[in-house]
């Protein structure tokens, strides 16, 4: 079985080595310069996430896309996810082709309903919409992919009469959906014949496998295309467990507390980020070893076609991070088709 694996970021606002916030400007440049490294290294994709909030430096991934892409290879790109539900499923579609005919063919579009609401306000939609936004959106968004003149009508958008949508793609773009493990949602994305992304970030992996089967029983029912499943995950890798936890810790804490006092989680606490990086959490941080170990486990309990780690996480540093990237390409990655191969 071939497996991808690939490096998602959402931007996160990092520290340098005195402890201070980096410029979103920085950082910005800081996730180029560790899509090149990701590229170097034989990593296969690099998703950047869509956020308009002060703790993430991307509002447009397609620009930061742009650029990642005159500076690399063979690097697939995408996002995780672009937020379908505030933007226009035409305006995505052009800005992806356009970053397809760029890079040559190595654009894919991971789409989500969003985890964060800032984008609602903030280009004009109501949230009381939310559901019906993203069913409109996706299923214009699964026309457009076709590439031929496109009649359709719903209630969140104007309707289009044989319109026609440019550039086109020279050999398609690569869709998937980002779901968070709604059976509902599962089941929209087979009925519409794109790829299945499960974001995976709390709990044992092994809780998502009805929700593999249901999108293999569903894709049989509708009777569309059936793709490889993709699962997105956080962590970090080091040289040791005890270097790969201290550092990751500080970031996720962070993270977790700023997104809890919204949302009314708990505070974050090194006991329970010690068991999310256990064999019951979601968290795939440690050694080369431990990850690899993890990672592969993963992959045999769910049957997946490819690993995307989100190797960044709160204020971790840029180095960090550039060492946690390496290790992903050079060691892990590595090991994890070994460990598979033995298993095969």
């Amino acid at each position: 079985m071939s497996i991808e694996f690939g490096l998602d970021t959402f931007g996160d606002i990092t520290r340098d080595e005195n402890g201070t916030l980096l410029s979103a400007a920085q950082t910005i440049r800081n996730v180029v310069a560790q899509a090149e490294l990701a590229d170097a290294v034989g990593v296969d994709f690099f998703g950047v996430g869509e956020h308009h909030r002060a703790e993430f430096a991307v509002s447009a991934p397609e620009m930061v896309l742009a650029a990642i892409a005159a500076r690399t290879e063979r690097l697939r790109l995408g996002t995780a996810v672009t937020v379908l539900s505030s933007d226009d499923p035409v305006r995505v579609f052009e800005r992806f082709a356009t970053l397809d005919a760029l890079s040559g063919g190595r654009a894919e579009v991971v789409l989500g309903r969003g985890s964060f609401i800032e984008s609602f306000p903030l280009f004009g939609f109501d949230l009381r919409d939310y559901d019906t936004l993203f069913e409109e959106k996706l299923e214009l968004f699964t026309e457009l992919l076709r590439e031929e003149p496109v009649t359709w009508s719903g209630t969140m958008r104007a309707s289009l009469d044989n319109a026609n949508v440019f550039p086109k793609t020279e050999n398609g773009l690569r869709t998937w959906v980002g779901v968070g493990g709604s059976p509902e949602s599962v089941v929209r994305v087979a009925r519409h014949g794109l790829g299945l992304m499960l974001a995976i970030i709390g709990g044992p992996a092994g809780r998502f496998r009805p929700f593999v089967d249901l999108y293999h029983r569903s894709v049989a029912s509708f009777g569309t295309t059936a793709h490889p499943i993709a699962v997105h995950s956080p962590g970090h890798i080091a040289d040791t467990d005890a270097e790969a936890w201290d550092a990751a810790y500080t970031g996720f804490e962070a993270m977790n507390n700023t997104i809890g006092r919204e949302r009314g989680w708990p505070v974050y606490s090194r006991a329970r980020f010690q068991n999310d990086v256990g064999p019951e959490g979601a968290i795939y941080a440690g050694s080369p070893d431990r990850v690899a170990e993890k990672i592969a486990d993963t992959v045999t309990t769910l049957g997946i076609g490819r690993f995307d780690l989100k190797y960044a996480t709160g204020t971790l540093s840029h180095e960090a991070m550039m060492r946690s990237i390496e290790l992903y390409g050079t060691e892990v990655i590595p090991r994890v088709r070994k460990l598979l191969g033995e298993r095969a």
